[in-house]
């Protein structure tokens, strides 16, 4: 009521104001010199805080994420003040909206079998990955991405940016995967879509190389690989749909690396216990070294 006082109160001064209002215009006035309350401190150093939190995670940080980097941050707030103060400053998480599909279906009769079979969780690294790509429009025309997630702890492992859909876009991000988390990748299950590039015969080669088993998805919907395409879904909701228009594939390939690295050590991950990748990694061989040493 207060603030609505002060803009009106040029046009009709206090007291008819508060008369209509049926307010007392010594309440008005004691309103105005009582000094802030100890609420409205904290309120304003907490949307301080909460707006650099937002900004400082690509801005695509929910109500519940930005509570959950608050508690990292010994920072003591309730899930309700945060949303309240959010709605306040403007500040909402990114969403996703539903896309066209890239997958172009390869005719191979002999296709690997489905060893996932829509399960996508790991007891360990290293033991189930998951390959998908993606398309993103730029001025010059379209680029495409290919991810490699690890489905232990959503790590993505590798990945590469292309303004092709040949068979190199997917082998290049598999290379990277390899050389970050080799040499012992044997019985490594590698899922994917039945994309051609996928199925290619040197894609093929380089897994069996490895030691590690294909796998693709059995019906061919999004489904199959639905974690790869979640992944797909939160690139483009928080880094290509808010930080556009793109203008070449170098500017997608320098903002993807940058947005990976986010990923994997800073952007927290509901199903690793609200951790970063890299930490949910960490905590697991940390464990592991415990226990062998007892």
């Amino acid at each position: 009521m207060i603030p609505y006082i002060d803009e009106q109160r040029r046009s009709y001064g206090v007291e008819p104001i508060c008369r209509t209002l049926a307010i007392a215009p010594s309440s008005y006035y004691a309103a105005k010199s009582r000094p802030p309350s100890a609420r409205s401190i904290n309120d304003e150093t907490l949307k301080a805080i909460i707006v650099r939190i937002h900004r400082a995670h690509f801005g695509v940080y929910g109500v519940r994420k930005v509570w959950k980097v608050l508690r990292r941050l010994n920072v003591d707030a309730g899930r309700d003040q945060v949303r309240r103060l959010m709605r306040v400053v403007g500040l909402e998480g990114a969403t996703r909206t539903k896309r066209i599909r890239t997958t172009r279906p390869a005719v191979v009769s002999d296709r690997p079998a489905d060893l996932v079979e829509r399960t996508f969780t790991a007891t360990t690294p290293n033991r189930l990955w998951l390959a998908d790509l993606t398309y993103v429009s730029t001025w010059s025309g379209f680029v495409y991405t290919a991810f490699v997630i690890d489905a232990f702890s959503r790590m993505i492992v590798g990945w590469r940016v292309m303004a092709s859909l040949r068979a190199e876009l997917a082998l290049d991000a598999l290379e990277m995967a390899l050389w970050a988390r080799g040499p012992d990748l044997a019985g490594l299950v590698h899922h994917s879509d039945r994309g051609v590039q996928y199925l290619s015969i040197r894609y093929t080669e380089r897994l069996a190389e490895a030691d590690a088993v294909g796998s693709v998805g059995s019906r061919g919907d999004s489904y199959d690989n639905a974690l790869a395409e979640t992944v797909n879904g939160l690139y483009k909701a928080e880094l290509i749909h808010r930080q556009g228009p793109w203008r070449s594939v170098e500017q997608v390939e320098l903002a993807t690396a940058e947005w990976v690295d986010w990923w994997n050590t800073r952007r927290l991950h509901e199903a690793c216990g609200y951790l970063p990748p890299a930490e949910f990694e960490a905590a697991y061989h940390a464990k592991g070294e415990v226990t062998a040493a007892a």
